[in-house]
């Protein structure tokens, strides 16, 4: 046991005081050091990790994070910035923060892709007597338009020709299947009540 940290436990100095100097300590490897560290901070440690994360058992896995952090990074501690035990607390709050964060992220990742994965349920039945029902109000309004007006906008938007096919096929000028498919819509309009 190096006589350092020997001398800090048979002393009556602050905890923040022992904790720098068992941490500068760690820094150079001492293992007794950490122990006694680890025996000063662990409980404050674990208890503000698990105000954070209410849950005791990731409460427990990350302070030891935390202190395998503080082993591992011991060096970068600077005790003229401040003292130990608040290096070690922001590590610990820091890391519990963190993890709040990722299990966020996961729950939101897994509620994402249960929507993306969701069915979504629909009644058949109606679906098919709301496209019946529209379907003869349509062929209803169709009926009010005059025979060369229907005869086009069948053509065009039931056979998928093009208004030049439709001059053709009819044997007329372009300009007038242009004509009578815009009349017939905007008769349609009127009768169907709806922007087409």
């Amino acid at each position: 046991m190096p006589e350092e940290a020997e001398a800090i436990v048979t002393t009556d100095v602050s905890d923040d005081d022992r904790a720098t100097v068992l941490l500068s300590s760690v820094a150079g490897g001492s293992q007794e050091a950490f122990a006694q560290l680890y025996d000063l901070l662990a409980s404050r440690v674990f208890g503000l990790i698990q105000r954070i994360l209410v849950d005791r058992a990731q409460a427990e896995e990350v302070a030891q994070e935390v202190f395998l952090e503080v082993w591992q990074t011991a060096t970068r501690f600077a005790p003229n910035k401040g003292g130990a035990r608040g290096w070690i607390l922001t590590m610990a709050h820091r890391r519990a923060v963190d993890r709040v964060r990722a299990s966020q992220a996961g729950r939101d990742r897994d509620v994402r892709i249960g929507i993306r994965d969701q069915k979504m349920d629909y009644d058949s039945v109606s679906e098919d007597v709301e496209l019946k029902l529209e379907s003869e109000r349509v062929d209803r309004a169709l009926l009010t338009l005059s025979d060369i007006q229907r005869q086009a906008i069948s053509l065009a938007y039931h056979g998928g020709l093009s208004q030049s096919e439709v001059a053709e096929r009819l044997g007329v000028p372009l300009g007038t299947v242009k004509t009578r498919i815009r009349d017939g819509m905007i008769k349609l309009r009127e009768e169907l009540g709806v922007a087409l």
